[in-house]
């Protein structure tokens, strides 16, 4: 069993991911990276599902949510900037529009409605996570401590600096054998090549997954543009080869009422947290920020 999607495995003719729930077999996450370098507006309807709309590649999206109409700066690259976002309701008739580039539209199954929100990229939380080659930055789109006003999804962001793991120690949040929450995970990966503003088809990384049970033990090779959904089991590390930074992409949801990015650490590598406490964080981090990346 393996669940990594390689590049354009999910494709149709106007995304290059289209990923819901009933394909995952699952019951909450789901994701849509939409492709507007046809020039053609991309529409979509959250029947059931509330959504965050978030340019990967995209810059100057008109952004149309319920009649209502946003004008997103975007930006040319997930390694070039932080990037502005918006919270789509329960029901939304979303429409999308910009001269190139990708957008992705992230999904959670929800019933409680919110209001819609455009948040600037300069409101966005940015943070470095672990120490040594563990250093990672975590960008927090709609997380529980960065944004209220959603019922269900979970958002972040994750750019690993060439030669450093995110995803470490191991942790898992399936519901199973101690673990009490419950999130399904969507990983959408772009791997970049030294200071690229996006990514590069020549990028490679790694990712490892292995379940409990033991059903699942697998490491596969991760290429831009990949996708790997997480149902159940430890994830970590995920890897980014030395002069390939690595970024991903996270939809998480599941059936809390209250939303939450807990997680439990494989007990085996719980003792890694404590050795970060006598290492140096990479000093190529924060990656990147509100602002283009100077290079």
């Amino acid at each position: 069993m393996s669940w990594h999607y390689p590049k354009g495995s999910l494709a149709t003719a106007t995304t290059d991911v289209s990923l819901s729930p009933e394909q995952a077999g699952w019951q909450y996450s789901g994701m849509q990276i939409a492709n507007l370098s046809s020039g053609k507006p991309f529409e979509i309807e959250l029947a059931g599902e509330e959504g965050v709309i978030l340019p990967l590649s995209a810059k100057d999206v008109t952004v149309t949510v319920n009649g209502q109409e946003f004008q997103m700066a975007g930006r040319n690259g997930v390694f070039d900037q932080v990037s502005d976002w918006i919270y789509a309701p329960v029901g939304s008739t979303i429409t999308l529009a910009a001269a190139k580039g990708d957008v992705a539209i992230c999904t959670a199954r929800a019933t409680e409605v919110f209001p819609v929100v455009h948040t600037p990229a300069s409101d966005v939380q940015v943070e470095v996570r672990g120490s040594g080659f563990a250093s990672r930055q975590v960008t927090n789109i709609a997380t529980p401590d960065s944004f209220k006003g959603a019922h269900k999804i979970n958002i972040c962001e994750v750019i690993t600096p060439g030669g450093n793991v995110s995803s470490w120690p191991p942790h898992r949040h399936d519901g199973i054998e101690g673990c009490a929450t419950n999130n399904e995970e969507i990983y959408y990966f772009r791997i970049g090549k030294n200071d690229s503003v996006h990514g590069d088809p020549e990028g490679l990384g790694l990712f490892h997954v292995y379940t409990v049970s033991g059903s699942v033990d697998e490491t596969v090779t991760i290429k831009d543009g990949d996708t790997y959904i997480v149902p159940e089991g430890y994830h970590g590390p995920t890897s980014a080869t030395p002069e390939y930074p690595m970024y991903f992409l996270n939809v998480l949801a599941g059936p809390a009422e209250t939303r939450t990015m807990a997680f439990c650490d494989d007990p085996d590598k719980h003792w890694i947290r404590e050795n970060w406490n006598t290492q140096t964080q990479d000093p190529r981090l924060p990656w990147s920020s509100a602002t283009p990346r100077k290079r």
